[in-house]
């Protein structure tokens, strides 16, 4: 498979390499052979990691209009009946991806559609998969107008490492499923909410992968 690093990534790949590059060549100089180890081993690991959470696999994404499809990698934390408040207020499912810091943190289009609705929410940094880290922490919330579904609103939740959501779209915009709309970077949490007369085909604790993962169906 051929690796790409998301361009997300460069600024923090950038600040990595001003601080690394001095401090290498001073713990050299000034610090004893072992110690100049240890820290050169650190750095080497702190790069790994970076490139490794801001990799952008390459894929063949699933093709289904008549199917929502993962949004994101990760778990699937939350699957219930809940009242959704912002937006559609009527009762929904909502099915929930935890995004660790060791998954692909990409977030693509479920469905097809049209966006009518944004919006950002500062907010807390409660852990990703605490409750109210839905109503509490920074996010957005996006609203997709299905043929198929009728509006299925999506939110970006940070975690209690993310610090920067990353949304490029805005009311309007057209969406077609599995093109890239944002980002999150470090641990973060994207929640999904569908009519009640939809199929779930996902279960509680089971891995998904954006663009490629179907998580729900419409109920013939």
């Amino acid at each position: 498979m051929k690796y790409r690093f998301h361009p997300e990534g460069k600024a923090t790949l950038r600040l990595f390499l001003i601080i690394a590059l001095p401090l290498s060549l001073a713990s050299h100089y000034y610090l004893p052979p072992s110690w100049s180890l240890f820290i050169a081993f650190l750095l080497i690991l702190f790069l790994v990691l970076i490139l490794q959470f801001f990799r952008n696999p390459e894929r063949v994404h699933v093709s289904d209009s008549d199917a929502i499809i993962a949004p994101a990698d990760g778990k699937i934390v939350v699957i219930e009946k809940v009242y959704e408040p912002e937006y559609l207020k009527s009762d929904a499912i909502q099915v929930s991806i935890f995004m660790s810091p060791f998954n692909v943190h990409i977030n693509r289009n479920p469905c097809d559609g049209t966006v009518s609705y944004y919006k950002y929410h500062p907010g807390k940094y409660l852990f990703a998969w605490h409750p109210k880290s839905s109503t509490e922490n920074e996010r957005t919330t996006i609203v997709i107008q299905s043929n198929i579904y009728g509006p299925v609103l999506m939110r970006q939740i940070a975690g209690a490492l993310a610090r920067r959501i990353v949304c490029r779209l805005q009311k309007g915009d057209t969406c077609l499923q599995n093109a890239e709309f944002g980002f999150i970077k470090f641990g973060s949490r994207v929640d999904l909410f569908l009519p009640l007369d939809s199929t779930i085909l996902v279960n509680k604790d089971d891995i998904v992968k954006g663009g490629m993962t179907r998580i729900a169906s419409r109920s013939k």
